[in-house]
């Protein structure tokens, strides 16, 4: 059994008929696309989207920051003139 990860759910023949009645009814929520009852995608908001790409980025950038810190000793100095 394959776990449903959005409280809402939708055949792919069934989203094919009436998309934009199927998006009007969950009021933004995510939507998981079933096919032979398995999830095959998730529908979701456009901003929630940009909201999950932004985090990855930042958890991306976090982790190069303690990779470099753990490197701090090959650090060196300079001071702001020679930037």
């Amino acid at each position: 059994m394959h776990q449903v990860l959005a409280d809402f759910s939708v055949s792919i023949s069934e989203l094919k008929k009436n998309p934009s009645s199927l998006l009007a009814r969950v009021s933004g929520s995510p939507i998981a696309v079933l096919n032979h009852n398995k999830p095959a995608a998730y529908l979701i908001p456009a901003e929630t989207y940009e909201a999950m790409m932004e985090m990855l980025e930042d958890y991306e950038l976090a982790k190069l920051v303690d990779e470099r810190r753990a490197d701090k000793d090959k650090a060196v100095t300079v001071t702001l003139d020679d930037l």
